[in-house]
Parts: structure tokens; sequence; C-alpha cells
């Protein structure tokens, strides 16, 4: 795996779950999501708010969600960003949109019911983190707003593939995600990134929308970055940790071994990541 697409959500479902069936048979629904949150921000203010994300569940998970999950349902979802592209019948634009692809699913709420609110908020924020591995698509666009706060954007690319269980065919898509920097990370980015780059970012995820000149609406999803990474690059601080004399080196906590290293510039050999839970062995 060369890259890495994770997004990580706890929140609530806003309405009934609606199950679809593709020509195929194939169960799909979209929750739909909301989740609260609080953050501080650099002059110290405790901001809070809401965000809304879209998540597709497919086959057996989306069929438990059919049979479980109801409106204020609490939820945690684990999955990766994908953005489907489309053109609009009548005015010919190009339109996207981006949501969450399911991977795991775990219901919070007692059998019983949701327990009553304590008094105060500072424990109920939910939960909405991205992690992103991948390639820097463009340089960093630098921008200053009105009140003289610095922020830049970036494009990061991963790609996720798979095999096709139809076909036995291994496939690949590609994912472009916008991240935004701001304040002293964002000149920092600013300064030691470029288009290239092999990155990490974390941060949340959150959806805003606009209106064009003709009165459409549209929304933009964008990663708001919280730490930057550069990898693949020599660390000055871990130095003289690193033994590069040859002579092999046992830790207390590491057995001995005979393997040797593979030479520099070898070919990685792929690795196919396989979840050890099955969605049909949930004991629900």
């Amino acid at each position: 795996m060369y890259s890495y697409n994770r997004v990580h959500i706890i929140g609530y479902q806003t309405q009934p779950v609606e199950i679809r069936q593709t020509p195929g048979g194939t169960s799909v629904t979209d929750l739909n999501l909301v989740v609260p949150y609080a953050f501080q921000s650099e002059s110290g203010e405790r901001l809070t708010g809401k965000s809304f994300h879209t998540v597709t569940l497919w086959g057996a998970m989306a069929d438990i969600a059919g049979q479980y999950v109801r409106p204020g349902s609490q939820l945690f979802i684990g999955g990766r960003l994908q953005t489907d592209s489309w053109e609009d019948e009548q005015s010919k634009e190009k339109r996207s949109k981006t949501k969450i692809v399911g991977l795991d699913m775990i219901m919070l709420d007692p059998k019983d019911g949701q327990l009553p609110a304590p008094e105060g908020s500072a424990l109920l924020d939910g939960v909405n983190r991205a992690e992103i591995v991948g390639n820097v698509t463009r340089d960093p666009e630098v921008r200053t707003t009105t009140s003289g706060q610095q922020v830049v954007t970036i494009g990061v690319a991963t790609n996720d593939r798979w095999k096709d269980r139809s076909t036995g065919e291994d496939k690949e898509r590609s994912e472009f995600h916008n991240v935004v920097i701001w304040g002293a990370l964002a000149e920092q980015v600013s300064k030691q990134m470029k288009k290239g780059s092999r990155v990490y970012v974390t941060g949340r995820v959150q959806t805003r929308s606009w209106e064009t000149q003709s009165g459409s609406k549209r929304y933009t999803t964008e990663v708001i970055a919280e730490q930057c990474t550069l990898l693949g690059t020599a660390n000055p601080s871990v130095a003289d940790s690193i033994n590069a004399s040859g002579a092999p080196v046992v830790r207390r906590d590491t057995a001995p071994s005979s393997a040797q290293p593979a030479p520099v510039g070898a070919a990685m050999p792929a690795v196919q990541y396989e979840s050890e839970v099955k969605v049909e062995d949930l004991p629900f």
C-alpha cells in the first residue's frame, strides 16, 4: 500500500434509513450523520458547531443499518473519502460530491436506549478525523485573509487498490483531496512543501457551500489540517539513533533475525490489507 485514506466519524443519524438495491441485488444506503464539534481558535476562543457527512454503506453493512439504525442513533464510522463526478444534464457543468465510503460501523447506543445527557457538554463532542498519506499534486497556494491571517491550500492524491470480486481483476482508483492549512503551520508548509512531496496529513473533514453567479448552490469538501508531516525525508533529530555501520544491533525487546535487508531501491512487494472482522459475523 503506497498511500492511505481514512476517516473516523462519531455522530448521530439525522433521518430514517432507506435501503436501495443495485441491479445485481446488492444493498446500498446513504447515512446522513451530524457531528458536534468544538475547537480552540488561535486567539483562545472556544468555537462550537455541527458538521454533516454523507456515508455510503454497501452489502451486509447496509442491511444492518436498515434494520437497526434509527434517527438519533449514535454511530462510529470508519471509512475512506471518495469524490464522485458527473455532468449536469441541464447545464452541462461538471459537478462533484465527496462522501465517506463506510468500511467499519459500530452502533454506540446501549440496547435499552441512549443515556440522558449529563450537565455540561465538555465530553459530548463528536469525532471527525481524517488521515491521509499521499503525494502533493500542486505547489502550495498562499493567501492572506482580510484580518492578516495566512492560509495555504494544497492538493494531496491517494490511491485505493482492490480486487474485483466478480472478475478477480485488480482495480485502482485515485482520489484528490483539498487540504487547507492555517496560521503558523501554513507558513511552514508554504516554505517546505512542493509539488511531488510525500506527506502525512491529519485533520477534520469540512464541507462548505456557496452560490454561483447563476444562483446555483455548490459544495466543496476539504480537510482542515491539524498536522502536516514531510515523509521520505532525513530527520536530524534521530540521526544519532540510526546505526549505519552495518553491525547487527540486538534490542532487549526483539529477537535476533537472520533475514537480510532488501537492497536500496528494491521494489516493495504488494501487500493486501484485509480486516479480520467481517460484517456478516457481527452478533446482531
